[in-house]
């Protein structure tokens, strides 16, 4: 199965000069690897950090480093080729874009190609900044980019972390795979909604992890992306979010509460501390179904007959939060190697969900599997309908989660104000 996109769009990826420069290059092959076809821009700082031979290779074409060109054909070909690019994109989008790059689309700098192609153009724009903390904090950035989102200019907000100036907070260039999906969204014209702003979002999502040992454990397979892809989409469309976490290597989305946990135990405990503060439950995680009775306080040494390994089940979170039900919505998510649908209908009714997400797993499914982007399946509510999700982003397949959430609350409500 092919990860690429089934229609194709030209996309500008503008490069400004900073020291995440280099991770556009990975940002190309994602675009690409999905259809798109892309024109790189770079800024003269951004040269500093990356040649142009890097994304030349990557696209297959040439990058535009300069407005005027060096020779006297190039300064020919380019008399019009901002108005010409700007005029054949479907989107221009800038990662990283720095201070400068922010101030200049703000105030209608036209000083190199980039800027100046920007104000020829009438199309979606997307920005991802990443700067320095203090940079991202001043009331001057701040302004600006409060003036680009005025004029519907998306912004992807820098992540929070270690940055390489040695500063901790946000100004990190956001994960790759959101940027590529709200670029994506740009495209198809989806717009923001705060269609959740009422409610409190409980997430679970990536594995557990039971030890055995100090230095071995029992889990499941899970990356994490399905229920950090919900969880940014909800707090998108103004949900209150807390999200409880097992071991993943993900950037935590904006604006989410994190609750790091390692064991079912741990997940369960945390999901109960916090159940009455929620709306809606979505049991994303691949919580380990069983764990060792009693784990070896030292590490079981390899010699002669394997050890007996004695287990019992983990805390069914999913179970209880049904059981403890009331008035909220309850989802979750069935990964399934076989009868897909028959599994899923009878896990929702045994779990009392308002509406199970179930994912064919297994050799057939490598695509869409663990640790893709990309995911498919079917949305099964109370009544027993199947809705097909075909390949999409993990992204997009949040999105339409949560429309069905919302149109599943719009009928609660209306089934209340009938009495």
């Amino acid at each position: 199965m092919s990860t690429k996109t089934a229609s194709q769009h030209s996309i500008v990826l503008g490069v400004s000069g900073g020291i995440a420069a280099y991770k556009a290059a990975e940002l190309v092959r994602l675009l690409t690897d999905r259809g798109h076809q892309v024109q790189v821009v770079m800024t003269d700082s951004a040269q500093r950090f990356v040649g142009p031979l890097t994304f030349a290779s990557l696209t297959g074409r040439k990058v535009i480093t300069n407005l005027f060109g060096e020779t006297d054909s190039e300064i020919r070909d380019s008399s019009i080729e901002h108005i010409d690019v700007a005029q054949r994109s479907d989107l221009l989008l800038v990662a990283p874009a720095t201070a400068d790059i922010l101030a200049k689309f703000a105030h209608g700098i036209a000083d190199d190609f980039l800027t100046t192609m920007h104000l020829a153009y009438t199309g979606p724009v997307v920005v991802a900044p990443a700067m320095n903390t203090n940079m991202w904090r001043h009331p001057a950035t701040q302004s600006n980019v409060a003036q680009l989102a005025a004029r519907g200019v998306t912004i992807v907000e820098p992540d929070a972390g270690d940055l390489a100036c040695g500063m901790v907070g946000p100004g990190r260039l956001a994960d790759l795979e959101q940027i590529v999906e709200t670029a994506e969204g740009a495209l198809e014209g989806r717009t923001r909604t705060d269609d959740l702003a009422s409610e409190t979002v409980l997430i679970t999502a990536g594995p557990t992890q039971e030890a055995i040992d100090p230095v071995r454990f029992i889990a499941n397979r899970s990356s994490g992306r399905m229920g950090y892809a919900l969880a940014r989409e909800a707090r998108e469309r103004g949900a209150r979010v807390v999200l409880v976490s097992g071991p993943v290597a993900l950037t935590p989305p904006n604006g989410c509460e994190v609750i790091p946990v390692e064991t079912a135990e741990q997940m369960h405990r945390a999901v109960l501390e916090r159940l009455s503060e929620s709306t809606i439950f979505a049991a994303v995680a691949a919580v380990a179904d069983y764990r060792p009775r009693a784990a070896a306080p030292t590490k079981l040494k390899k010699h002669g007959e394997p050890p007996p390994l004695e287990l019992e089940p983990t805390p069914d979170i999913l179970l209880e939060v049904g059981r403890l039900k009331g008035g909220r919505i309850v989802i979750g998510f069935a990964a399934e190697t076989n009868d897909v649908l028959e599994n899923a209908r009878a896990k929702l009714a045994a779990k009392n969900c308002d509406l199970i997400v179930a994912n064919p797993v297994g050799s057939d499914t490598s695509d869409t599997g663990f640790g893709s982007s990309l995911n498919q399946g079917w949305l099964v509510d109370s009544t027993g309908e199947a809705t097909e999700l075909p390949s999409m982003s993990k992204r997009e397949m949040s999105a339409r989660i949560l429309d069905k959430v919302v149109h599943l609350r719009k009928a609660v409500e209306s089934s209340r104000s009938s009495r």
